[in-house]
Protein backbone atom coordinates (compact mmCIF):
# COMPACT_ATOMS: atom_id res chain seq x y z
CA UNK A 1 0.00 0.00 0.00
CA UNK A 2 1.39 3.39 -0.93
CA UNK A 3 1.16 5.82 2.00
CA UNK A 4 -0.52 9.12 1.56
CA UNK A 5 -0.48 12.14 3.82
CA UNK A 6 -3.98 12.92 4.89
CA UNK A 7 -5.55 15.68 6.92
CA UNK A 8 -6.92 14.83 10.30
CA UNK A 9 -4.73 15.29 13.35
CA UNK A 10 -2.16 17.99 13.63
CA UNK A 11 0.69 15.54 13.54
CA UNK A 12 3.38 14.87 10.98
CA UNK A 13 2.44 12.50 8.24
CA UNK A 14 4.86 9.61 8.15
CA UNK A 15 5.58 8.03 4.81
CA UNK A 16 8.09 5.30 4.25
CA UNK A 17 10.21 5.07 1.16
CA UNK A 18 12.64 2.43 -0.01
CA UNK A 19 16.36 3.02 0.15
CA UNK A 20 16.36 4.43 -3.35
CA UNK A 21 13.94 7.18 -2.34
CA UNK A 22 15.04 8.88 0.87
CA UNK A 23 12.15 10.01 3.00
CA UNK A 24 11.45 13.70 3.46
CA UNK A 25 9.28 15.05 6.20
CA UNK A 26 5.64 15.29 5.34
CA UNK A 27 3.01 16.79 7.55
CA UNK A 28 -0.42 15.96 8.65
CA UNK A 29 -3.18 17.54 10.54
CA UNK A 30 -6.39 16.19 11.82
CA UNK A 31 -5.59 12.66 10.56
CA UNK A 32 -1.96 11.92 9.93
CA UNK A 33 -1.25 8.48 8.58
CA UNK A 34 1.49 5.97 8.40
CA UNK A 35 1.86 2.74 6.58
CA UNK A 36 3.98 -0.27 7.22
CA UNK A 37 7.43 -0.27 5.65
CA UNK A 38 8.00 -2.55 2.70
CA UNK A 39 10.04 -5.05 4.66
CA UNK A 40 12.08 -4.94 7.83
CA UNK A 41 15.36 -4.19 6.06
CA UNK A 42 13.96 -1.08 4.47
CA UNK A 43 12.50 0.02 7.78
CA UNK A 44 15.84 -0.27 9.54
CA UNK A 45 17.38 2.06 6.99
CA UNK A 46 14.82 4.76 7.47
CA UNK A 47 16.54 7.62 9.25
CA UNK A 48 14.55 10.28 11.04
CA UNK A 49 13.75 13.15 8.66
CA UNK A 50 12.64 15.38 11.51
CA UNK A 51 16.03 16.28 12.98
CA UNK A 52 16.59 20.05 12.95
CA UNK A 53 19.44 22.30 14.10
CA UNK A 54 19.19 23.27 17.75
CA UNK A 55 18.80 26.97 16.92
CA UNK A 56 15.81 26.28 14.69
CA UNK A 57 14.12 24.12 17.31
CA UNK A 58 14.73 26.90 19.85
CA UNK A 59 13.10 29.51 17.60
CA UNK A 60 10.08 27.31 16.95
CA UNK A 61 9.83 26.57 20.68
CA UNK A 62 9.69 30.29 21.48
CA UNK A 63 7.08 30.88 18.78
CA UNK A 64 4.82 28.05 19.91
CA UNK A 65 5.41 28.84 23.58
CA UNK A 66 4.29 32.44 23.02
CA UNK A 67 1.07 31.25 21.40
CA UNK A 68 0.42 28.88 24.28
CA UNK A 69 1.04 31.50 26.99
CA UNK A 70 -0.96 34.32 25.38
CA UNK A 71 -3.86 32.09 24.32
CA UNK A 72 -4.28 30.39 27.69
CA UNK A 73 -3.91 33.48 29.85
CA UNK A 74 -5.86 35.80 27.54
CA UNK A 75 -8.83 33.50 27.12
CA UNK A 76 -8.95 32.71 30.84
CA UNK A 77 -9.18 36.45 31.51
CA UNK A 78 -12.01 36.75 28.96
CA UNK A 79 -13.87 33.91 30.68
CA UNK A 80 -13.39 35.58 34.07
CA UNK A 81 -14.67 38.93 32.79
CA UNK A 82 -17.88 37.35 31.49
CA UNK A 83 -18.53 35.03 34.43
CA UNK A 84 -17.60 37.42 37.25
CA UNK A 85 -19.60 40.43 36.06
CA UNK A 86 -23.37 40.25 35.78
CA UNK A 87 -23.46 43.02 33.22
CA UNK A 88 -21.42 40.88 30.83
CA UNK A 89 -23.81 37.91 30.92
CA UNK A 90 -25.49 38.47 27.58
CA UNK A 91 -26.28 36.22 24.64
CA UNK A 92 -23.38 37.50 22.57
CA UNK A 93 -21.02 37.17 25.50
CA UNK A 94 -22.19 33.63 26.28
CA UNK A 95 -21.11 32.66 22.78
CA UNK A 96 -17.84 34.55 23.30
CA UNK A 97 -17.43 32.53 26.50
CA UNK A 98 -17.85 29.31 24.53
CA UNK A 99 -15.41 30.59 21.92
CA UNK A 100 -12.86 31.42 24.63
CA UNK A 101 -13.29 27.98 26.20
CA UNK A 102 -12.71 26.29 22.84
CA UNK A 103 -9.59 28.35 22.20
CA UNK A 104 -8.05 27.89 25.64
CA UNK A 105 -8.75 24.15 25.53
CA UNK A 106 -7.12 23.68 22.15
CA UNK A 107 -4.16 25.86 23.09
CA UNK A 108 -3.57 24.06 26.38
CA UNK A 109 -4.19 20.50 25.20
CA UNK A 110 -2.91 20.47 21.63
CA UNK A 111 -0.52 23.27 20.77
CA UNK A 112 2.53 21.94 22.61
CA UNK A 113 1.84 18.33 21.61
CA UNK A 114 1.40 19.41 17.98
CA UNK A 115 4.75 21.16 18.02
CA UNK A 116 6.63 18.28 19.66
CA UNK A 117 5.24 15.72 17.23
CA UNK A 118 5.72 17.94 14.18
CA UNK A 119 9.27 18.83 15.17
CA UNK A 120 10.48 15.37 16.23
CA UNK A 121 8.27 12.93 14.34
CA UNK A 122 8.10 10.84 17.51
CA UNK A 123 4.87 10.18 19.43
CA UNK A 124 5.60 10.17 23.17
CA UNK A 125 2.08 10.37 24.59
CA UNK A 126 0.46 6.94 24.27
CA UNK A 127 -2.49 5.59 22.31
CA UNK A 128 -5.25 7.12 24.45
CA UNK A 129 -3.92 10.62 23.99
CA UNK A 130 -3.31 9.86 20.32
CA UNK A 131 -7.05 9.35 19.91
CA UNK A 132 -7.81 12.51 21.85
CA UNK A 133 -5.13 14.48 19.99
CA UNK A 134 -6.68 13.66 16.63
CA UNK A 135 -10.25 14.10 17.87
CA UNK A 136 -10.28 17.27 19.96
CA UNK A 137 -8.86 19.91 17.56
CA UNK A 138 -11.65 19.34 15.03
CA UNK A 139 -14.19 19.50 17.85
CA UNK A 140 -12.76 22.74 19.23
CA UNK A 141 -12.46 24.44 15.83
CA UNK A 142 -16.04 23.45 14.98
CA UNK A 143 -17.25 24.91 18.28
CA UNK A 144 -15.26 28.11 17.73
CA UNK A 145 -16.46 28.94 14.26
CA UNK A 146 -20.08 28.03 14.92
CA UNK A 147 -20.03 30.19 18.03
CA UNK A 148 -18.99 33.03 15.73
CA UNK A 149 -21.81 32.06 13.36
CA UNK A 150 -24.32 32.12 16.23
CA UNK A 151 -23.12 35.60 17.19
CA UNK A 152 -23.57 36.74 13.59
CA UNK A 153 -27.14 35.42 13.58
CA UNK A 154 -27.82 37.10 16.94
CA UNK A 155 -26.56 40.43 15.60
CA UNK A 156 -28.69 39.96 12.49
CA UNK A 157 -31.84 39.38 14.54
CA UNK A 158 -31.07 42.27 16.90
CA UNK A 159 -30.56 44.78 14.10
CA UNK A 160 -32.71 43.57 11.20
CA UNK A 161 -35.63 42.08 13.17
CA UNK A 162 -35.57 43.87 16.55
CA UNK A 163 -39.15 42.97 17.50
CA UNK A 164 -38.84 39.23 16.96
CA UNK A 165 -38.26 36.99 20.01
CA UNK A 166 -34.63 36.69 21.02
CA UNK A 167 -32.69 33.85 22.57
CA UNK A 168 -33.09 33.39 26.30
CA UNK A 169 -30.25 32.20 28.53
CA UNK A 170 -31.58 28.63 28.42
CA UNK A 171 -31.99 28.72 24.65
CA UNK A 172 -28.44 30.03 24.31
CA UNK A 173 -27.15 27.16 26.43
CA UNK A 174 -29.13 24.76 24.23
CA UNK A 175 -27.50 26.17 21.11
CA UNK A 176 -24.06 25.76 22.65
CA UNK A 177 -24.82 22.15 23.61
CA UNK A 178 -26.00 21.46 20.04
CA UNK A 179 -22.79 22.99 18.64
CA UNK A 180 -20.61 20.74 20.78
CA UNK A 181 -22.75 17.68 20.00
CA UNK A 182 -22.41 18.22 16.26
CA UNK A 183 -18.69 18.83 16.71
CA UNK A 184 -18.28 15.50 18.51
CA UNK A 185 -20.19 13.68 15.77
CA UNK A 186 -18.04 15.23 13.04
CA UNK A 187 -14.77 14.43 14.81
CA UNK A 188 -15.73 10.95 16.04
CA UNK A 189 -14.20 9.08 13.04
CA UNK A 190 -10.80 10.52 13.97
CA UNK A 191 -11.10 9.14 17.48
CA UNK A 192 -12.39 5.78 16.30
CA UNK A 193 -9.72 5.09 13.69
CA UNK A 194 -6.74 6.63 15.53
CA UNK A 195 -4.00 4.33 16.70
CA UNK A 196 -0.28 4.21 17.38
CA UNK A 197 2.38 1.98 15.87
CA UNK A 198 5.86 1.22 17.11
CA UNK A 199 8.32 1.33 14.23
CA UNK A 200 12.09 1.01 14.12
CA UNK A 201 13.54 4.27 15.48
CA UNK A 202 10.20 5.88 16.44
CA UNK A 203 6.53 5.54 17.38
CA UNK A 204 3.86 7.18 15.24
CA UNK A 205 0.28 8.31 15.89
CA UNK A 206 -1.99 8.17 12.86
CA UNK A 207 -5.54 7.60 11.66
CA UNK A 208 -5.89 4.15 10.07
CA UNK A 209 -8.68 4.83 7.61
CA UNK A 210 -10.25 1.76 5.93
CA UNK A 211 -9.21 3.19 2.57
CA UNK A 212 -6.08 5.09 3.50
CA UNK A 213 -5.87 7.35 0.46
CA UNK A 214 -9.46 8.10 -0.50
CA UNK A 215 -11.08 8.25 2.94
CA UNK A 216 -8.54 10.64 4.42
CA UNK A 217 -8.69 13.12 1.57
CA UNK A 218 -12.48 13.05 1.37
CA UNK A 219 -12.78 13.52 5.12
CA UNK A 220 -10.59 16.60 4.99
CA UNK A 221 -12.69 18.06 2.17
CA UNK A 222 -15.84 17.49 4.24
CA UNK A 223 -14.24 19.07 7.31
CA UNK A 224 -13.02 22.06 5.29
CA UNK A 225 -16.50 22.69 3.94
CA UNK A 226 -18.25 22.28 7.30
CA UNK A 227 -15.81 24.12 9.57
CA UNK A 228 -14.51 26.76 7.17
CA UNK A 229 -16.30 27.42 3.89
CA UNK A 230 -19.95 27.08 4.97
CA UNK A 231 -19.86 29.09 8.23
CA UNK A 232 -17.71 31.82 6.68
CA UNK A 233 -20.16 32.09 3.79
CA UNK A 234 -23.07 32.43 6.21
CA UNK A 235 -21.23 35.07 8.24
CA UNK A 236 -20.19 36.98 5.12
CA UNK A 237 -23.82 37.25 3.99
CA UNK A 238 -25.09 38.07 7.49
CA UNK A 239 -22.56 40.80 8.23
CA UNK A 240 -23.00 42.27 4.76
CA UNK A 241 -26.72 42.73 5.39
CA UNK A 242 -26.07 44.10 8.89
CA UNK A 243 -23.34 46.42 7.60
CA UNK A 244 -25.57 47.86 4.88
CA UNK A 245 -28.25 48.49 7.51
CA UNK A 246 -25.91 50.17 10.01
CA UNK A 247 -23.69 52.10 7.60
CA UNK A 248 -25.82 52.28 4.47
CA UNK A 249 -27.68 55.50 5.14
CA UNK A 250 -28.21 58.36 7.53
CA UNK A 251 -31.39 59.85 8.95
CA UNK A 252 -32.19 63.22 7.37
CA UNK A 253 -32.06 65.91 10.02
CA UNK A 254 -30.96 65.70 13.59
CA UNK A 255 -31.98 62.80 15.77
CA UNK A 256 -31.58 62.27 19.47
CA UNK A 257 -28.20 61.84 21.09
CA UNK A 258 -29.47 58.53 22.44
CA UNK A 259 -30.06 57.21 18.94
CA UNK A 260 -26.56 58.06 17.77
CA UNK A 261 -25.07 56.63 20.95
CA UNK A 262 -26.88 53.34 20.45
CA UNK A 263 -26.04 53.27 16.75
CA UNK A 264 -22.37 53.71 17.56
CA UNK A 265 -22.60 50.91 20.11
CA UNK A 266 -24.09 48.54 17.56
CA UNK A 267 -21.47 49.46 15.00
CA UNK A 268 -18.65 48.82 17.46
CA UNK A 269 -19.93 45.34 18.29
CA UNK A 270 -20.33 44.43 14.63
CA UNK A 271 -16.88 45.80 13.74
CA UNK A 272 -15.31 43.81 16.55
CA UNK A 273 -16.93 40.57 15.43
CA UNK A 274 -15.98 41.18 11.80
CA UNK A 275 -12.33 41.56 12.88
CA UNK A 276 -12.61 38.30 14.88
CA UNK A 277 -14.04 36.41 11.90
CA UNK A 278 -11.55 37.81 9.38
CA UNK A 279 -8.65 36.96 11.71
CA UNK A 280 -9.90 33.39 12.08
CA UNK A 281 -10.34 33.03 8.31
CA UNK A 282 -6.84 34.31 7.53
CA UNK A 283 -5.19 32.11 10.16
CA UNK A 284 -6.82 28.90 8.96
CA UNK A 285 -6.78 29.50 5.19
CA UNK A 286 -3.14 28.38 4.63
CA UNK A 287 -3.80 25.32 6.80
CA UNK A 288 -6.68 24.08 4.65
CA UNK A 289 -4.92 24.99 1.41
CA UNK A 290 -1.82 23.10 2.55
CA UNK A 291 -3.68 19.82 3.03
CA UNK A 292 -5.72 20.10 -0.12
CA UNK A 293 -2.58 20.76 -2.18
CA UNK A 294 -0.49 18.02 -0.54
CA UNK A 295 -3.44 15.65 -0.83
CA UNK A 296 -3.65 16.26 -4.57
CA UNK A 297 0.11 16.04 -5.16
CA UNK A 298 1.88 13.57 -2.89
CA UNK A 299 5.30 14.52 -4.23
CA UNK A 300 5.11 17.71 -2.18
CA UNK A 301 5.17 15.66 1.03
CA UNK A 302 8.74 14.60 0.17
CA UNK A 303 9.95 18.14 -0.52
CA UNK A 304 13.06 19.05 1.44
CA UNK A 305 11.53 22.01 3.28
CA UNK A 306 8.01 20.66 3.77
CA UNK A 307 8.51 20.27 7.52
CA UNK A 308 9.28 23.99 7.88
CA UNK A 309 6.27 24.86 5.73
CA UNK A 310 4.09 22.66 7.90
CA UNK A 311 5.39 24.13 11.15
CA UNK A 312 4.68 27.63 9.78
CA UNK A 313 1.16 26.73 8.67
CA UNK A 314 0.47 24.97 11.95
CA UNK A 315 1.78 27.93 13.99
CA UNK A 316 -0.47 30.34 12.11
CA UNK A 317 -3.51 28.12 12.66
CA UNK A 318 -2.73 27.63 16.35
CA UNK A 319 -2.12 31.36 16.77
CA UNK A 320 -5.80 31.99 16.00
CA UNK A 321 -6.45 31.01 19.63
CA UNK A 322 -4.54 34.01 21.01
CA UNK A 323 -5.84 36.94 18.95
CA UNK A 324 -9.42 37.21 20.21
CA UNK A 325 -8.57 38.49 23.73
CA UNK A 326 -6.36 41.15 22.14
CA UNK A 327 -9.17 42.15 19.76
CA UNK A 328 -11.71 42.36 22.59
CA UNK A 329 -9.37 44.51 24.68
CA UNK A 330 -8.67 46.90 21.82
CA UNK A 331 -12.20 47.25 20.44
CA UNK A 332 -14.55 46.86 23.41
CA UNK A 333 -14.47 49.20 26.40
CA UNK A 334 -15.94 46.70 28.86
CA UNK A 335 -13.46 43.98 28.06
CA UNK A 336 -10.72 46.61 28.16
CA UNK A 337 -11.86 47.62 31.64
CA UNK A 338 -11.74 43.97 32.71
CA UNK A 339 -8.21 43.54 31.40
CA UNK A 340 -7.15 46.71 33.21
CA UNK A 341 -8.46 45.24 36.45
CA UNK A 342 -6.42 42.09 35.90
CA UNK A 343 -3.27 44.04 35.02
CA UNK A 344 -3.76 46.81 37.59
CA UNK A 345 -0.51 45.74 39.25
CA UNK A 346 1.45 46.89 36.19
CA UNK A 347 2.93 50.39 36.64
CA UNK A 348 1.78 51.54 33.19
CA UNK A 349 -1.85 50.39 33.61
CA UNK A 350 -4.23 52.90 35.16
CA UNK A 351 -7.78 51.94 36.13
CA UNK A 352 -9.97 55.02 35.93
CA UNK A 353 -13.34 55.60 37.57
CA UNK A 354 -14.91 55.16 34.12
CA UNK A 355 -13.32 51.72 33.83
CA UNK A 356 -14.75 50.74 37.20
CA UNK A 357 -18.23 51.80 36.11
CA UNK A 358 -18.02 49.91 32.82
CA UNK A 359 -18.44 46.50 34.44
CA UNK A 360 -20.88 47.54 37.15
CA UNK A 361 -24.48 46.46 36.82
CA UNK A 362 -26.54 49.48 35.82
CA UNK A 363 -29.44 47.57 34.28
CA UNK A 364 -32.62 46.39 35.87
CA UNK A 365 -32.45 42.91 34.36
CA UNK A 366 -29.05 42.41 32.75
CA UNK A 367 -29.47 38.67 32.46
CA UNK A 368 -32.17 39.17 29.86
CA UNK A 369 -30.15 41.43 27.61
CA UNK A 370 -29.30 39.79 24.35
CA UNK A 371 -26.02 41.45 23.43
CA UNK A 372 -23.35 43.90 24.49
CA UNK A 373 -25.46 46.68 23.01
CA UNK A 374 -27.73 48.46 25.47
CA UNK A 375 -30.50 49.30 23.02
CA UNK A 376 -33.69 47.40 23.80
CA UNK A 377 -36.02 45.90 21.22
CA UNK A 378 -38.70 48.49 21.94
CA UNK A 379 -36.21 51.37 21.59
CA UNK A 380 -34.94 49.88 18.36
CA UNK A 381 -38.46 49.67 16.98
CA UNK A 382 -39.26 53.25 18.00
CA UNK A 383 -36.03 54.53 16.47
CA UNK A 384 -36.65 52.55 13.29
CA UNK A 385 -40.11 54.10 12.96
CA UNK A 386 -38.64 57.51 13.75
CA UNK A 387 -36.09 57.02 11.00
CA UNK A 388 -38.81 56.12 8.53
CA UNK A 389 -40.89 59.13 9.54
CA UNK A 390 -37.98 61.53 9.25
CA UNK A 391 -37.04 60.17 5.84
CA UNK A 392 -40.52 61.13 4.57
CA UNK A 393 -40.03 64.67 5.78
CA UNK A 394 -42.64 64.56 8.54
CA UNK A 395 -40.27 66.37 10.89
CA UNK A 396 -38.16 69.41 10.12
CA UNK A 397 -34.56 68.63 9.28
CA UNK A 398 -31.83 69.89 11.55
CA UNK A 399 -28.08 69.61 11.65
CA UNK A 400 -27.02 65.98 11.82
CA UNK A 401 -24.64 64.70 14.46
CA UNK A 402 -21.46 63.15 13.06
CA UNK A 403 -21.16 59.41 13.07
CA UNK A 404 -19.35 57.57 15.82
Amino acid sequence: MRPRCAPGSRAPCVAFQRRTAPHRSGAGARAAMASEPDGSDAARNVSSPFVQPAWRVALWSVAYGAVLAVAVFGNLVVMWIILAHERMRTVTNYFLLNLAFSDVSMAALNTLVNFVYAAHGEWYFGEVYCRFHNFFPVTAVFSSIYSMTAIAMDRYMAIIHPLKPRLSAKATLGVIVCIWSLAVILAFPLCYFSTTRVLPRRTVCFVAWPRMVDDAFMYHIIVTVLVYVLPLLVMAITYTVVGVTLWGGEIPGDSSDNYHRQLRAKRKVVKMMIVVVVTFALCWLPYHVYFIVTGLDQRLSRWRYIQQVYLSVLWLAMSSTMYNPIIYCCLNSRFRAGFKQVFCWCPFVRVSSYDELELQNRRLRPGHQSSMCTLSRVETSILSKDKSTRSRGHRPAQNSEPNG
